[in-house]
């Protein structure tokens, strides 16, 4: 797969794609990742100016955006623009986006980009969270790792991914590794007898237990069966017996 970034701070990536699963990935020759200057599309680099209308903060010039787009989509290209207004990013998108050739995507800066960048290549736009950034390098960068850690050989065990939070609807359980015990606390028993069966239906029940109390808006999305149903029992009984001995 092929990331082609469009950022006016190209240096921003230089140690973020150096790391980790990324870096990895590259190696492999898995994902190809490069970034476009915009300065290097405008003849005198100017890459911003006031708002037409007024108000604080500047704007991202059309002219340099457009060329490093057309500079950069082909034919098979997913152009990706990213902005608070955006669909929400979540795992069934990194998944969806995972199938992809050629991903391209477009930070903005300052108070955003001219909409006219927007009405004539219609990226699709996407918005990791609903919080403020300077700039679409942070998020851009999250979302090739979300894709990259999807790609087959991308990571050492794929059963690694396919087990993690978000990759179903519920959180995952409770993870933990030596020593047995550590300031008191010990590993559940569990979780040390062998007994894979067990192991997986406390797993069951711990990321029940955990979505319940951290993400209750996710249950809707899970489908659960009729074990799953005494689980859920089981979890709620507990946490009323909890709050009765409060």
């Amino acid at each position: 797969m092929k990331f082609d970034i469009i950022s006016i701070f190209p240096d921003f990536f230089q140690s973020p794609l150096a790391c980790g699963i990324v870096r990895i990935a590259q190696e492999k020759g898995i994902i190809e990742v490069h970034v476009i200057d915009p300065r290097s599309c405008a003849p005198d680099s100017k890459v911003d100016d006031y708002q037409f209308g007024g108000g604080a903060g500047m704007v991202m010039k059309p002219e340099p955006l457009l060329r490093s787009i057309r500079k950069t989509v082909g034919k098979n290209s997913r152009l990706i623009a990213l902005t608070p207004r955006g669909i929400p990013f979540n795992q069934n998108m990194a998944k969806a986006l995972s199938s992809e050739d050629h991903i391209v995507i477009v930070c903005g800066r300052y108070k955003g980009i001219d909409e006219r960048v927007i009405t004539l290549c219609k990226p699709e736009e996407i918005s990791i969270g609903d919080y403020v950034l300077s700039g679409g390098e942070a998020a851009a960068f999250v979302l090739i790792e979300a894709i990259t850690r999807l790609l087959p050989g991308a990571l050492g065990n794929r059963d690694s991914a396919e087990s993690d939070s978000f990759t179903t609807p519920l959180l995952e359980a409770p993870r933990y590794t030596r020593p047995n015990s550590y300031r008191r606390h010990t590993v559940p028993a569990v979780l040390r007898n062998g007994n894979h069966a067990h192991i997986a239906r406390y797993r069951r029940k711990m990321a029940i237990e955990q979505t319940l109390e951290r993400r209750p808006d996710l249950l809707p999305y899970e489908t659960f069966t009729m074990q799953d149903l005494n689980i859920l029992l089981e979890v709620m009984n507990g946490k009323n017996s909890r709050h009765k001995t409060r």
